[in-house]
């Protein structure tokens, strides 16, 4: 016997809660504290500009998703019903989609620091060279189109409101690692979950630790799939190549702009497609692959 199909009208009735929203509070009391620790013991984990302007864009991001709520509803609803099986609706289920989400939230991660299109969704994120549980808010404008990277999710038979619950708790798990003030944790900890050590390491603009520790909350993937690096010395935060900005809209956009630039100046359809789609790390080599190939034409 097939499964009921749902609505969107029936997903939304059930008036989920929103967890991040009701987190919000206590997320911000504990950013004020660590803002002031870190003043009163005079050390370098904030910057004032750096801290409103990421309030800032997450107020916006929170506002953003509630905006276009029935839209990720209803991509999510359309797979589920897409599919004729589903998975019971019971407590152990939100146990497996937890740790099925957490699988794409670190490929759909790393897809966006080496893919430069899916980078310009996610460089906001690291433009900062504060590392702070304000950095957590830092979420760009243009993430939300990641949706598409929870597909499997939804095809492999969960329910909408239980991948909604579990998304926000793994939203909401990133939080706590974006601190300096939590050093190493027991080992069996350090081994199975992503911690602020890993998270530091994943942050940092050192060659060493580029492009490594994508996990979420768990860092089994990474060590699974080869991106594992653990923290040694402390990190520089930041980009490579450094965006001097404190303006939210810069902050957000000038990949974007960048990407636009150089897909302008291309000379040809194979240039364009390469400045959209590579490697955040390889594109000027790349650039300079193509400036060699033009002079050579002259």
């Amino acid at each position: 016997m097939s499964k009921e199909k749902l609505t969107i009208e029936q997903v939304l009735s059930l008036d989920l809660p929103n967890i991040i929203l009701f987190a919000a509070p206590i997320m911000i009391g504990l950013v004020a504290l660590e803002w002031f620790l870190s003043y009163r013991q005079k050390k370098d984990y904030y910057d004032s500009k750096d801290t409103l302007a990421a309030t800032f864009i997450g107020l916006v991001n929170v506002a953003m998703s509630a905006a276009i709520k029935v839209v990720t509803f209803g991509i999510i609803l359309y797979f589920y019903n897409l599919v004729p099986w589903s998975i019971p609706h019971t407590w152990w289920a939100y146990v497996l989609c937890f740790v099925w989400i957490d699988f794409w939230r670190y490929w759909a991660h790393r897809i966006a620091h080496e893919n430069r299109f899916w980078w310009a969704t996610h460089v906001t994120h690291h433009n900062s060279e504060k590392y702070n549980w304000s950095v957590s808010f830092r979420l760009s404008w243009t993430q939300h189109i990641k949706i598409i990277f929870f597909i499997p999710v939804a095809l492999a038979g969960f329910h909408p409101v239980v991948f909604f619950i579990c998304h926000q708790i793994a939203v909401l798990y990133q939080f706590w690692i974006h601190t300096e003030y939590i050093n190493k944790l027991p080992a069996v900890i350090e081994y199975f979950f992503t911690t602020p050590s890993h998270h530091r390491v994943h942050h940092a603009s050192n060659e060493k630790y580029l492009d490594k520790n994508y996990g979420s909350t768990f860092i089994i993937w990474d060590r699974m799939f080869g991106t594992f690096m653990p923290e040694e010395e402390r990190p520089d935060y930041g980009l490579t190549k450094q965006i001097k900005s404190y303006n939210p809209i810069t902050l957000n956009f000038h990949e974007w702009a960048d990407i636009v630039r150089d897909v302008k100046n291309s000379k040809s359809l194979k240039e364009a497609y390469a400045m959209v789609f590579t490697r955040p790390s390889e594109l000027e080599s790349v650039k300079a692959q193509f400036r060699e190939k033009e002079k050579v034409k002259v």
